[in-house]
């Protein structure tokens, strides 16, 4: 299946990467349109992020909005592209919510970050505002660089590396060279890159933000006694992630193309249940 088929298959599913791909596309259309045909630049600046605290106080809404929003071309091409073929790999291994999670929140945390260099240096960011992706993409890529950090792929199908050398070389690439051009979004890349290694570290070792809430009740901790039906299920948890865990040592030594159908379809079965 060609490249451009894959796109058509993706967009014709209703997925949560279908569904980001096209609240980001429909986005950049709207600002441009706005900004080209109607000569406005207020969807732009009403979905952008401030970094003028005095001025966000009255638009905290784009610190979520401007994670979804383009203006220029290339921008939005490379970020997409990144997160398409990211998030194809974070699918195999793990669920759609866990993909909406990482992207949200490594998102908030790029923005966080540069609002709160905003308010320390307010002369450095004076003036500007922040839009796109980039931070939430990187987020989705570093934590699949810390939960399968060995994992093989294949760069432009000539060199292949482990997983975790390639989010570096992305890291780098993205953020690292040209700093100085676009800075502050580059800065914000620091902030969703470091909530999805902090992401993918916790999953690793079974700890799931994304299931963490403030409202669940805290489990009391009084001795009861567990029936067959509790153990049996308990064992069965077991069993599911040491069968996980040795797909995933498979894959890092072979690869996840060496893996038959049977073991693809049993390792997104289980990963969905994590």
């Amino acid at each position: 299946m060609s490249f451009i088929q894959n796109i058509k298959y993706e967009l014709q599913k209703h997925s949560t990467l279908t569904i980001l791909l096209i609240v980001n596309v429909s986005i950049f259309f709207i600002i441009n349109i706005s900004a080209g045909v109607f000569k406005s630049d207020f969807i732009t600046l009403n979905m952008a992020l401030p970094l003028n605290w005095n001025e966000f106080i009255f638009k905290p809404w784009t610190l979520f909005t401007y994670m979804f929003s383009h203006k220029d071309l290339g921008h939005i091409f490379y970020n997409l592209l990144l997160l398409y073929f990211s998030a194809q790999t974070f699918l195999n291994f793990l669920s759609e919510k866990k993909l909406l999670y990482v992207y949200i929140m490594s998102g908030l945390m790029g923005g966080i970050t540069l609002l709160i260099l905003s308010a320390i240096f307010p002369e450095a960011f004076a003036y500007s505002i922040l839009f796109g992706a980039s931070a939430a993409v990187i987020g989705i890529v570093t934590s699949l660089a810390m939960y399968i950090p060995n994992l093989p792929v294949s760069l432009f199908g000539i060199i292949e590396m482990k997983y975790k050398y390639y989010a570096l070389l992305i890291f780098a690439v993205s953020t690292i060279i040209d700093f100085n051009i676009n800075t502050g979004g580059k800065i914000s890349h620091f902030g969703g890159a470091f909530f999805g290694l902090l992401f993918g570290y916790l999953l690793k070792n079974g700890k799931d933000l994304s299931e963490f809430s403030f409202f669940r009740r805290p489990k009391k901790t009084t001795l009861k006694v567990v029936h067959s039906n509790s153990a049996k299920s308990y064992e069965q948890s077991n069993n599911n992630q040491q069968t996980i865990d040795a797909l995933l040592d498979k894959i890092s030594k072979n690869g996840y193309e060496n893996l038959s159908k049977a073991e693809k379809e049993l390792l997104f079965k289980l990963s969905q249940k994590k």
